[in-house]
């Protein structure tokens, strides 16, 4: 399943919206997609998203649009 992982760049500063940024990963569970975002990055995650395959579709469009392995 691919998830797309809405994240701060640092866990020091308060988050703002405007740092929100996004990643993509492929992953067995929601849980398995923090965990590894967690353990792989100095990142604060805000929310994670199941992608169904119209939204997929979607975002592939988008020129950002790349999984990202650990």
């Amino acid at each position: 399943m691919i998830y797309k992982v809405y994240y701060q760049p640092t866990k020091i500063q308060n988050p703002k919206r405007e740092n929100t940024k996004s990643l993509y990963v492929d992953m067995d569970s929601m849980p398995s997609a923090r965990l590894a975002v967690e353990q792989n990055t100095a990142y604060n995650v805000e929310f994670i998203e199941e992608l169904s395959e119209k939204a997929l579709a979607y975002e592939q469009q988008n020129a950002d649009f790349k999984l990202t392995e650990f």
